[in-house]
């Protein structure tokens, strides 16, 4: 018996939920577990997952602003009942054909509440099926809570009611759960930490006639590349102005930088600057640079931790997304980077902050990475031994504190 895996996914406006079920997938595969992967937001060419056996993509929904309260489809008109019905037809009809030992929810119910239309019948299709499917949430290391009580509340009754558990990909020894989601005690019997899902499981992407990109560069990326252009264009500056002048600027613009802003970027170039969308290799480029400037998103500060990389972050952060500056704080009070908050960002304080940080060094600090692996190990267990109760401590390996 091998076993099989539902992994739903919706990512709104970057590209970092995706690449971290991909690693997820790859983990899971690994364990010899079919997925089917079902994906809500807009495909994303650049990223490939092969290790998915099957890859359902619903009609796309993605967030219009930063301020994530209007949902639009692939051509930015509002989402509409009509949308609604045909991505809940396709993700139970995936369901069906799929006919899962488990089911791996991305964030619900923690966040992606919009989506209930979909999840809810979702659930409710995995409780009234038998043999019953587990059901399990797949959870970054920090949440954006809603500050109303009673939605706390009901995020508790649903994980205890509907999740038989939450897999919280981050080591509670650096932010447990708590630190953004106040009633996490109240499910911790659910709660399953497996440690930071980082690139290690990945093969090196890097192309073997190109395997010294990034070499001794300053790499500027903006992830996904939706909330990135104040980024780039302050790092450009700041390169104008002499900072760090001797050495190669390497910008990632990310695939999601309206095509505009792109180009606006494109030529205010200069001398020893390049500009690209988009690196495969971007771990490995790490690796090699001289300096990383970029936001603090799960997957990038990952990237930074693995490679050792010298490093500045600017986290994104608006009225209501606090995760980066959470975990971007927390590092640079351990001295492991550089941290320049977005409501101050200017070509002379990145400058400044460059310099402390070369002149100081990379930092380090002790997290565990291995969540991919440790989410698969966990699942597997699960499916091929329903009657396995897990304990945090003997069998994935991440305690609580």
């Amino acid at each position: 018996m091998t076993g099989s895996v539902l992994f739903y996914v919706q990512h709104l406006l970057g590209i970092g939920h995706m690449r971290r079920a991909f690693r997820i997938v790859q983990a899971l595969a690994r364990e010899g577990l079919r997925v089917t992967l079902v994906s809500g937001g807009e495909p994303l060419p650049m990223l490939a997952c092969p290790s998915a056996e099957h890859v359902v993509q619903l009609s796309p929904i993605r967030a219009r602003d930063t301020e994530f309260e209007v949902l639009v489809d692939a051509d930015d008109r509002p989402i509409d009942e009509k949308l609604q019905n045909a991505r809940r037809a396709s993700l139970l009809g995936a369901f069906a054909a799929a006919w899962p030992d488990a089911i791996l929810i991305e964030a619900f119910p923690f966040g992606r509440r919009a989506f209930r239309f979909e999840l809810d019948p979702l659930i409710e299709a995995a409780r009234s099926r038998l043999p019953r499917p587990l059901v399990f949430c797949s959870l970054r290391d920090i949440v954006v809570a809603p500050q109303d009580a009673k939605r706390c509340r009901e995020i508790v009754g649903r994980v205890r009611a509907d999740f038989d558990s939450v897999f919280v990909h981050g080591d509670p020894k650096f932010i447990p759960l708590g630190s953004s989601f106040h009633l996490a005690s109240e499910i911790s019997d659910r709660l399953i930490y497996t440690g930071y899902v980082g690139s290690s499981i990945e093969p090196d992407q890097t192309d073997e006639t190109d395997d010294v990109v990034g070499t001794d560069e300053v790499l500027v990326s903006a992830g996904g590349g939706a909330v990135g252009s104040a980024l780039l264009t302050t790092a450009l500056e700041a390169r104008r102005q002499g900072c760090l002048a001797n050495f190669k600027w390497r910008l990632l613009a990310g695939p999601n930088l309206p095509e505009a802003e792109f180009q606006a970027l494109s030529s205010s170039l200069h001398e020893g600057v390049v500009l690209e969308r988009f690196r495969r290799e971007f771990p490995q480029m790490l690796r090699r640079c001289r300096l990383s400037v970029s936001q603090a998103g799960y997957n990038t500060v990952l990237d930074i931790l693995e490679a050792r990389a010298t490093a500045v972050v600017v986290p994104f952060a608006t009225q209501r997304e606090t995760e980066q500056s959470l975990r971007a704080e927390r590092l640079a009070a351990r001295g492991v980077l550089e941290l320049v908050r977005e409501s101050e960002l200017s070509p002379a304080r990145l400058a400044e902050a460059i310099d402390r940080v070369i002149a100081r060094g990379p930092g380090s600090v002790a997290i565990d990475t291995g969540g991919a692996q440790r989410t698969a190990v966990a699942i597997a267990r699960m499916i091929r031994s329903p009657k396995i109760s897990l304990t945090r401590d003997q069998e994935i390996g991440v305690r609580e504190d």
